[in-house]
Formats: structure tokens, sequence, C-alpha cells
């Protein structure tokens, strides 16, 4: 079967936890932690991004097989794998680097996000905060920041923050995963 591959770009806190989620899912090529939507020149580096100051996210790159995965069910388990309502937060971690943002590729992928975003909201008791903003430039994040969670199982923040993330993404969405 010919692949039809395409690109999701999300953020929903630490990117540790949506990196670990992603690499999960069955139809999910690729998973490159990173940033995006910042606003100053120049590569960021982790330090500058936990500052804050640059504007960026921590963001997930997730190149998916649209064959095997829609973008739609990407965004439901994004949604169902954080909270969207804490604005600029995820559990501990805090500041505008740990927003709930889509980034939209193209205007298919933005009209599907608002209607995500649409449906989800009565299923929520406080409102989503999740940001909806066009792609900008990736950049992929430390080589220390990739395959964090499976290289790093036994770390306290993997333990008490990873998997209990992965917990409920096998209990809503076990039809999504990929074979173990």
């Amino acid at each position: 079967m010919n692949k039809n591959i395409e690109i999701a770009t999300v953020g929903g806190g630490c990117f540790w936890c949506t990196e670990a989620v992603f690499e999960q899912v069955k139809g999910v090529e690729n998973v490159v932690s990173g940033y995006m939507g910042g606003n100053v020149p120049g590569r960021p580096t982790y330090r500058e991004v936990c500052s804050g100051l640059t504007g960026h996210a921590e963001v997930v790159q997730i190149t998916f097989d649209a064959n095997v995965i829609s973008f739609q069910d990407i965004l439901l388990i994004f949604m169902t794998t954080h909270d969207p309502t804490t604005l600029n937060r995820q559990g501990a971690d805090r500041g505008t680097q740990y927003r709930s943002v889509i980034f939209y590729h193209n205007e298919q992928q933005k009209q599907i996000a608002e209607l995500i975003l649409s449906e989800l909201s009565s299923y929520y008791e406080n409102p989503i905060v999740t940001e909806l903003s066009e792609a900008q430039t990736f950049y992929d994040g430390e080589n220390e920041h990739q395959d964090f969670y499976k290289n790093n199982p036994d770390y306290g923040y993997c333990t008490f923050v990873i998997d209990p993330k992965l917990s409920k993404l096998r209990q809503l969405h076990s039809d999504k995963l990929k074979d173990a």
C-alpha cells in the first residue's frame, strides 16, 4: 500500500510527554521534539526556550501516514492526553513554552483543528485554551531531548508525569496503538 505522508505539529506541555505518546501510535512514522512559534531570530536552545523569553513552544513534529491514521485522530489523541484547559501550564511545568498549541500546515488542517476544538469543548469543565496557529519554522531540539522517555524510562519525571499519560493513552485509544 502506498503511503500518504503528512506532518502534524503540536505542543502540549513538555515535549518529552507528547513525544512518548505519539511514538506509540499506529501510522506514526517519526516524532521529533523541538520548538516552534517564537519571535526571536535564529535557532533557539533549550535553555533559551525554557526562559520563556523567545516565544517558542516545546512541540513535537509528527510524521504520519494518513492512510493509517488521520490528522483528526492525531488531534483527538493530542487533546485527550494533555489538559487543553490550562493556560501556559501542564502540571508543574509553567510558562508560555508549555502552552497547548496546534500548528497547522495547511488550510485543511486548520479547518479540522477548528472542528475538533469546537466538538471537544463540551467535554471539558473549563474552556479549552489551545492556541491554533499557522506553522512556522520548526527547530529540532537537542539530541538529549529526542526519544527521552524511551532512553530514560526510570527517570523521575518519566515515572510520575509521562507514565500516567501513557496509561490514559492506552485506556482511551487502544485501537490506535502500535502492536507491542
